[in-house]
């Protein structure tokens, strides 16, 4: 027996089987036009409803009608008043179709808690579902530091730091744009970062868990320009973004002594990030579930399931 997990986020369409013990997440990123950076909503909402059938028809493939006992999806962004997206309401639609097909249950959960969920699943820490925790929501869209507490068999979430403004994913996905990369821009980054050898970095101020990344926009902006290197140019901005999050993760681990503070969302897959955070013993998930996925939204459908 087992839960469906559906989550359309505007980088990835992905749905989810999840039986207790083991997964499988399939999943496609949404097509963006090389040199742009992500889609409208009108064009992320069409290239879900062309993704989904071909996603489910895929899991449903091998996978018997009979053994799924509840449809999870992830409905808006955040479980905050006033946190909508238009894109969710595709997975919402398509969830809520398989489960009165199938006459089973209909959970509902944000992308932000299926993200916490995948990452202390896949990374054999669900313990910590049950416990306080810190945690960081590391996205295109969001840099987000939370402290998390168990609520029910789901998680509340509560930010208590990270950027005030752009987030990491944008200065980096702005880095890749500027190098001529394919969006999103984090693997390409991450992979030309690993040649680089000089050590230059802007430091960024932080503040009560909290810090601008602007700045470093314009920091990289400069330094490519007096460089002109790709490969440094890579380094140096995932450089700033990694020292900018251990700043705000000590002085959180500071303010909050003996939690332990977890990675997730598609940056937290970056390995400069990993580690240069690796003194503060993070817990990191594999990179394939740090990324938008279905697998937290069936992790949290199924732990609703139990009861």
């Amino acid at each position: 027996m087992g839960v469906i997990g559906i989550d359309t986020s505007n980088y990835t369409t992905s749905i989810a089987y999840f039986d207790g013990i083991e997964g499988e997440n399939c999943s496609k990123l949404l097509p963006v036009k090389l040199g742009e950076l992500g889609l409208r909503q009108s064009d992320a909402v069409f290239a879900h409803i062309k993704s989904l059938p071909e996603l489910s028809g895929r899991l449903f493939s091998h996978i018997q009608q009979a053994d799924i006992t509840a449809v999870g999806v992830s409905t808006r962004p955040r479980a905050v008043e006033g946190s909508y997206m238009p894109c969710f309401m595709v997975g919402y639609s398509h969830a809520k179709l398989i489960s009165d097909m199938l006459g089973v249950p209909l959970v509902e959960v944000s992308h932000q808690q299926g993200h916490v969920a995948a990452s202390l699943w896949s990374a054999e820490r669900m313990e910590l579902m049950d416990q306080p925790h810190l945690a960081w929501h590391l996205s295109g869209g969001t840099t987000e530091l939370l402290l998390v507490e168990p609520e029910g068999k789901n998680v509340r979430c509560s930010k208590i730091g990270g950027t005030t403004d752009i987030s990491a994913g944008q200065l980096i996905d702005r880095t890749g744009q500027l190098l001529e990369l394919p969006f999103p821009a984090g693997k390409h980054l991450d992979a030309l970062s690993r040649d680089a050898v000089m050590k230059d970095t802007f430091k960024v101020k932080c503040s009560d868990m909290s810090f601008s990344l602007s700045g470093v926009q314009n920091k990289v902006q400069q330094f490519h320009s007096a460089h002109n290197q790709s490969v440094e140019t890579a380094a140096y901005a995932l450089r700033c973004v990694a020292k900018a999050v251990y700043a705000a993760s000590e002085q959180a681990l500071k303010a909050y002594p003996g939690l332990p503070i977890v990675f997730s969302g598609g940056v937290a897959s970056n390995s400069m990030l990993r580690q240069v955070l690796q003194p503060l013993k993070p817990v990191f998930s594999p990179p394939q579930f740090a990324t938008d996925n279905a697998m937290g939204v069936a992790v949290l459908t199924y732990r609703h399931q139990e009861g």
